[in-house]
């Protein structure tokens, strides 16, 4: 069977894959095919897709932008690096993905996609705008109650002085401020974090292999290197008798 031939036939059953929802599978079929064609920015973009389905988004977005930098003109590669930022919340990103994607081809489903992006967007920065002002306005209703409460409850009021009171609701106020800024802060950073690379085991036996040494091979030399070190050479009685001799000549 041909390389061609070959690959082809990868790439269907990657895509037999992807419609049965095997996505794992499908990813191991495009991997093989592109291991026998990496020109291909197609098989790149299929895998980014199976990547996305299994919230792989950092692979996802790595054969996204190398479908890009295999074919800047194909419109599809652009459109897999915009599902891949929408996917993790950044819509700015995603924005511009898709925008440049109907720019090369004019299709109705990425127009609908800058819209979806942008709505979205716009969305996000309102939240992301009022998300301090709204624990500043929680830490002020919480001053006005303990105020209240200290009236009500205590048997000797300590917030008696109106300037007193006013203060511990400003306090209040602006703990909850703090806290809004902290929380819009822990939301963005977790948006980033989604795409950062994950934790690879596998990073020492790619170095080995790209020394060309193998895994087994490794494990080997590691062994005999343990032998070296924890064990004399042994010898028969022969070759004992002869360093004896040597030893004492």
């Amino acid at each position: 069977m041909s390389t061609n031939a070959e690959v082809t036939e990868l790439k269907e059953k990657g895509n037999e894959c992807v419609r049965a929802g095997n996505y794992a599978e499908a990813v191991l079929h495009y991997s093989h095919a592109i291991k026998l064609d990496s020109s291909s920015p197609q098989l790149y973009s299929n895998r980014s897709f199976a990547f996305l389905k299994l919230q792989q988004y950092y692979y996802a977005l790595e054969d996204a932008n190398e479908s890009i930098r295999l074919d800047p003109t194909w419109a599809k590669g652009y459109f897999r690096r915009g599902e891949v930022e929408f996917a993790t919340n950044l819509f700015g990103h995603a924005l511009e993905s898709y925008r440049r994607a109907s720019q090369l081809q004019n299709d109705p489903t990425l127009l609908e996609c800058v819209l979806k992006a942008n709505r979205e967007l716009t969305r996000q920065q309102k939240v992301d705008q009022q998300t301090p002002w709204v624990g500043a306005g929680i830490g002020l209703i919480l001053g006005v109650l303990v105020v209240v409460g200290d009236a009500a409850l205590a048997k000797e009021s300590v917030l008696t002085h109106p300037v007193l009171q006013s203060l511990v609701t400003i306090v209040f106020s602006l703990l909850g401020l703090g806290l809004g800024y902290c929380y819009r802060a822990y939301v963005q950073n977790t948006r980033k974090s989604l795409l950062e690379r994950p934790l690879d085991f596998m990073d020492m036996d790619d170095e080995g292999a790209r020394n060309g040494v193998t895994k087994e091979q490794g494990n080997e030399k590691g062994q005999e290197g343990e032998e070296r070190r924890h064990h004399h050479p042994r010898y028969n009685k022969a070759q004992a008798r002869q360093r004896y001799k040597k030893g004492k000549s």
